[in-house]
């Protein structure tokens, strides 16, 4: 069994960086033949940018810019040049932020994640993110099938017909949140299901903190994690050395100030900023919003691109619940949509290894309607559950903060 997905993963770090930067001119040529790019890269020779220093000259696009700007130009922002019927699927992410599927193999480059994670060809793969509108179902199934593994296409729920498939398929195989992961292994053991044969799993879309960590791989599963985005799909994984992330190939990762373009010292906190190499749909400095660091040196398990410490929060207001971003717009909308409230707050929260959501509302006339009404709200805006507490006016903070992630 060979310990790496391809040669491409333990090449000389020199010999990588030269060939993403030999192919950079090309893909911003593509780029530029957008309208979005062309203005944003007015006055930019593409044959100039063969370094880290002349890309870091170049304009951050931020990702909480895309609603408004996909909303101003549908569907993409005016930044493809190409049809939606030339892509293979078109998803929607909350914002809404819309993003399409390319028509190549492995469109979502996860499947080197998933070999790292332990999976091989012939295996079978429970896939438990979503597949409604949403990219998450299609990245690890299109990964997975890469790779040579059969898919279960499960989503998230439906526990005891999911039990039966596992019982009948035996996947060796999870993927999906760590949080639906923890909820299928307690009702099995409640119900006396056997899920025995997973044995690995590439968990994604939440926290995994070192407590549910613990119990997962004292349930007998090697978990590993990974971090992604539905425009990127997947950009960093853990490998069996356990020290931090490897950065996947074919993408130009930096880590700069937030707020800047301008990278960060080495070791340092940034917020990560990404350029893929499509030509088809390219992504030229995307700036997340997530936070992290790089580690130095190459990792133990031979692959030598860039190490970074993993997801260490936001840079801005916004956050993932449940594999789900939720970000300061949509609480802003809950608010157009009660005006009669004072100050909002949503604050985040982990409730038995799960990820959990509150909305604080001032009101001076609190009751059980309301509740019920902002709990609607809640979940129309953000496609998520939460309670909803009501306080006083002025009980919450003036601080301008309305998302407040407690994890």
């Amino acid at each position: 069994m060979t310990a790496h997905y391809d040669a491409l993963e333990t090449r000389e770090p020199a010999a990588r960086e030269a060939e993403l930067f030999a192919r950079l001119p090309d893909v911003l040529r593509s780029a530029m033949s957008a309208p979005a790019y062309a203005e944003r890269l007015t006055g930019v020779d593409p044959a100039a940018v063969t370094s880290r220093a002349a890309l870091a000259r170049l304009p951050v696009l931020r990702k909480s810019e895309l609603p408004a700007l996909h909303k101003a130009s549908v569907p993409f922002g005016g930044f493809v040049t190409t049809a939606p019927g030339s892509f293979a699927r078109l998803f929607t992410s909350p914002g809404p932020i819309f993003e399409p599927e390319d028509t190549r193999a492995d469109p979502w480059r996860g499947a080197r994640a998933l070999f790292a994670a332990g999976l091989r060809p012939g295996d079978v793969v429970l896939n438990t993110f979503s597949y409604h509108l949403t990219p998450g179902g299609f990245i690890f199934d299109a990964s997975a099938r890469a790779l040579g593994c059969a898919v279960i296409p499960a989503g998230p729920g439906n526990t005891e017909q999911q039990f039966e498939l596992i019982e009948a398929y035996r996947p060796v195989g999870y993927s999906g949140t760590p949080d639906f992961l923890k909820i299928l292994l307690d009702a099995a053991a409640a119900s006396g299901r056997d899920v025995s044969s997973i044995k690995r799993a590439l968990v994604s879309g939440a926290a995994f903190p070192p407590s549910l960590q613990a119990e997962i791989k004292a349930r007998g599963i090697d978990a590993y994690q990974a971090f992604g985005t539905a425009d990127l799909g997947l950009i960093a994984f853990e490998t069996e050395a356990r020290g931090g992330m490897v950065v996947n190939e074919d993408l130009i990762f930096e880590i700069v100030r937030p707020g800047t373009g301008d990278p960060v010292a080495p070791g340092d906190v940034g917020e990560i900023v990404v350029t893929s190499l499509d030509p088809h749909h390219p992504w030229i400095r995307l700036a997340l919003g997530d936070l992290t660091a790089a580690l130095p040196g190459v990792s133990a398990c031979g692959r030598t691109n860039m190490r970074i410490r993993g997801w260490m929060g936001r840079a801005d207001q916004t956050t993932k619940v449940k594999g789900m971003f939720v970000r300061p717009e949509q609480v802003a909308e809950i608010g157009k949509r009660h005006p009669a409230l004072g100050r909002l707050r949503l604050v985040v929260s982990r409730n038995r290894e799960t990820d959990a959501m509150t909305l604080r509302a001032e009101t001076g006339a609190p009751s059980d309607v309301l509740r019920e009404e902002l709990a609607a709200s809640l979940r129309a805006v953000t496609k998520l559950g939460g309670g909803v507490e009501l306080v006083s006016p002025g009980a919450l903070p003036n601080d301008g903060k309305v998302i407040v992630d407690e994890r």
